[in-house]
Formats: C-alpha cells, sequence, structure tokens
C-alpha cells in the first residue's frame, strides 16, 4: 500500500494542474533525444544508411562533421598518443556545446545508460525499497583519476573497454553477448543496492562532465523559490538532490550552479508551482532579488 502511495502522489498535483503531458515534458523531451541518438548510429550497421559513421565515442555526421567525446580525447592524452586532426577538431566542437548547454546535458540528455537507471529508480519508488548503503560522491572523480591513469600506464583506453556506452550500441549490433551482464548489473545495483548508485557516485563520465558543467551558461534556476509548498516532489525525482538545497532554501542566488546537475528538467515537470525553470546563468541579479521580495 504504501509503494502504491508514493507513486500517486509523487507529482500527482502537477499532473492536475497542467495535465499529464505538460507534467511529463522535459521526461519525453530525453527519452527522444536519447533514443533518436540511439537510432541514428544504428542506421548504418543495421539498414545501411550510413547518416552517422562511428560511435558515441567518436563519429562523423554526413562525412563532415565530426564530433568526437572530449572525455576520450583527454584519455588519448594520457596514452602518450597526439590524437588526429579530427578528433581534436570533434572533440573541440562537443566541449562547446556542453559548456553552453551543461556539461551533465549529455548524462541526461545522450546517454542511454541514463533509460536503465532511471526505470532502477522508478522500480525502488514503486516497491518502496530502501537501502541503507550508499557510495560517496566523491568516488566517481576517484574512477575519473584511475581511468586516466590506467591509459597513462598501459598506453591504451582501458574505461573504453569497459564503458556500458559502447556496450549497449555494439550488442544492439552484434546482438546478445556478455556485455548485457554489466548492464544488467548497473540495474540491480541502481534498484536493489543503492539509489543512483551508477550515474551519481561511480561513473567516471559523469565526473569529467560535471566539470564541464560548472561553467556551462545554462542552468536550472528555482526563480520563483518563495511559491515553493515544500512538497518535495523535486528531491524525489532529481538524479542528483544535494543541488537543489542551495537554490531553493539558500539566501543566496536560485541558480543552481553545481556542475552536477544534468539539467533533465523532472524538477521543472513535477513542480505544480512552477518554482523551477531553465535560462542562462546571467539572469538580471535586480529580477531575482524582485522575484523573492514580492513574495516576502
Amino acid at each position: 500500500m504504501a509503494a502504491k502511495n508514493i507513486q500517486k502522489t509523487l507529482g500527482q498535483e502537477a499532473i492536475e494542474q497542467k495535465g499529464w503531458l505538460l507534467a511529463h515534458k522535459w521526461l519525453l523531451l530525453r527519452r527522444l533525444s536519447q533514443l533518436s541518438i540511439l537510432f541514428l548510429f544504428l542506421l548504418g550497421p543495421l539498414f545501411g544508411l550510413w547518416l552517422v559513421k562511428g560511435n558515441m565515442s567518436s563519429s562523423l555526421i554526413l562525412d563532415v562533421l565530426p564530433l568526437s567525446d572530449p572525455f576520450v580525447f583527454l584519455q588519448i592524452l594520457f596514452t602518450g598518443h597526439l590524437p588526429e586532426l579530427t578528433v581534436i577538431t570533434g572533440a573541440i566542437i562537443v566541449s562547446l556545446f556542453y559548456f553552453l548547454v551543461g556539461g551533465r546535458v549529455y548524462c541526461s540528455w545522450v546517454c542511454p545508460i541514463n533509460i536503465v537507471t532511471d526505470i532502477a529508480d522508478w522500480v525502488r519508488r514503486v516497491l518502496n525499497i530502501k537501502t541503507s548503503l550508499s557510495f560517496s560522491r566523491m568516488g566517481r572523480y576517484g574512477l575519473l583519476a584511475v581511468s586516466l591513469l590506467l591509459a597513462s600506464i598501459t598506453g591504451i583506453l582501458v574505461w573504453e573497454l569497459v564503458n556500458p556506452v559502447t556496450m549497449i550500441q555494439r550488442e544492439l549490433v552484434f546482438g546478445m553477448g556478455f556485455s548485457w551482464l554489466f548492464i544488467v548489473g548497473i540495474f540491480i545495483l541502481d534498484a536493489f543496492v543503492s539509489r543512483r548508485a551508477w550515474c551519481g557516485h561511480l561513473c567516471p563520465m559523469g565526473a569529467f562532465y560535471s566539470v564541464l558543467g560548472k561553467f556551462s551558461l545554462i542552468k536550472v534556476n528555482a526563480l520563483n523559490r518563495a511559491d515553493c509548498d515544500d512538497c518535495m516532489d523535486c528531491f524525489a525525482v532529481c538524479p542528483e538532490p544535494q543541488v537543489i538545497k542551495p537554490a531553493l532554501k539558500g539566501k543566496g542566488t536560485p541558480i543552481i550552479n553545481s556542475g552536477n546537475c544534468t539539467n533533465c528538467g523532472r524538477c521543472i515537470d513535477v513542480c505544480a508551482k512552477d518554482v523551477f525553470t531553465i535560462k542562462h546563468k546571467f539572469i538580471s541579479s535586480n529580477l531575482l532579488t524582485s522575484q523573492d521580495e514580492v513574495h516576502l
């Protein structure tokens, strides 16, 4: 009964006020983005339509535009090799994009593993699974350092051998293999062992993109935080809930400046009071002050 109540009340007020579609707008847009990107990479090997060549680590769009994962680029540098010009160009393009929209947008809008971890989190809520085990959020930065150290020592991209993003694409093209066990393991870890363990505590890619996200121009903000009724739905759905409190309950800026925010928009979806929005981080300080004063 408790599990049913949790599922029913989470975001229910937002659904009643905005309608189901608007209360899930950002979630649906993210799923469309993730599945569309994955589909584009599968068009070539499965159907012979090569709009995109390569994989999510390094690709060529329409034989013209190179795109390269800047984390892969960094790993290559640590191996002691100089990447090809197309890889360098692709890494610069992608880095500039994430500098604008937020580094961890990769995690919530591109990475297919996010679908797996979101489903695992949904299962936890439905089954009302409570576990006390928790990993340090600094662990992902430790694994980031280890992945770069191993690249330096071995001269190969060790992380890419076990990168679950690469595994998903490979398994969808070549069929079922042992790589699926790793992906299933991530699901079990998040659903039954520790909430958001993989993306929020362990994934070195998330750690890398959080550094880029710290300096991004597009930020989620709690501009209308004076309207908050403390329903806590935003904390319940946020994959990085620790980033919300300083902006929502703090005395300073309502902008979520943490690089760990994934700009997923779920806090916007579930909030019936429209407390959250996504804007550039250069919102007028006068506007921010006046918004708080109006509700005092």
